[in-house]
């Protein structure tokens, strides 16, 4: 499936079968060239959270697992609900927290857990330039850096560079870049961390680039924001002192094709 352009191989594991700990096989199955390739695995499981319907694990193309992937959850909640195992507003358990949804066809809303670890107007030098950065965790780390035209950057390098700052160790983070097109409309490129290269959309990225955008007064919620790969998403925010609740995000989820794979020994 797809959720604007971020594309993954979702799979039904409420048999528990799928070998999680062969990270070099599941790698291998994300390579674009020798594999299926996708930007991630998703796997559908059990609940073990009350409240929730299922239960969302997400892997990077490295094999490794980490807490969030909103683009995936969209896809993953269109799927569950497909397959019965969830109504059509669900609640679904991730390592960052029970994520709601409501699926519409092929589009599908999130609401997600509160944002945190804010920091704003922080500066960092990389690649002798000094940056104005601002910092938040939309479900995994996110750094987001306004710049003039997102088109003219080099985000490979760029992206790179800030992923693995000492500023952002032992973890490092994500890397969006944002152009402000509009009151309500931002643009923007995204360097994931574990990709370790631009994707087409993030969206925990675009999350964390519209919650930056309303607490510096660059934007109003609601948000809507122009992907890398062509698309336009919503994010819905309720802006407090504290930071911003209420946040949603709306976009795509769409089927590409479905298929087996076979397990290794």
């Amino acid at each position: 499936m797809h959720g604007a352009a971020n594309d993954f191989m979702v799979v039904d594991d409420r048999a528990g079968r799928f070998p999680v700990h062969a990270t070099d096989w599941m790698a291998g199955l994300m390579q674009r060239h020798t594999g299926v390739g996708s930007e991630g695995i998703l796997l559908i499981q059990p609940a073990t959270a009350d409240g929730a319907d299922f239960r969302m694990r997400f892997f990077n193309p490295d094999g490794g697992e980490v807490d969030m992937c909103g683009n995936g959850a969209r896809c993953i909640a269109r799927l569950a609900h497909e397959l019965d195992v969830a109504p059509t507003t669900l609640t679904m358990q991730t390592a960052a927290g029970l994520v709601g949804a409501q699926v519409q066809g092929d589009q599908v809303r999130l609401t997600l857990t509160a944002p945190r670890d804010w920091q704003l107007n922080q500066s960092l030098t990389v690649l002798d330039r000094e940056l104005t950065y601002h910092f938040v965790n939309s479900g995994v780390p996110h750094v987001v850096i306004e710049v003039a035209n997102v088109a003219a950057e080099d985000l490979a390098q760029l992206g790179a560079a800030v992923r693995y700052h000492p500023a952002f160790s032992p973890d490092g983070t994500n890397v969006n870049l944002i152009e402000i097109t509009g009151p309500q409309r931002l643009r923007l490129r995204t360097y994931e961390r574990g990709v370790e290269a631009e994707t087409p959309a993030c969206g925990t990225g675009m999350v964390a680039s519209a919650l930056i955008a309303g607490r510096i007064g660059r934007c109003a919620p609601p948000v809507t924001l122009d992907t890398a790969g062509g698309f336009e998403l919503e994010v819905g925010f309720r802006l407090t002192d504290a930071g911003a609740t209420d946040v949603t995000l709306t976009g795509p989820a769409v089927h590409v094709f479905q298929g087996h794979v076979i397990y290794p020994d």
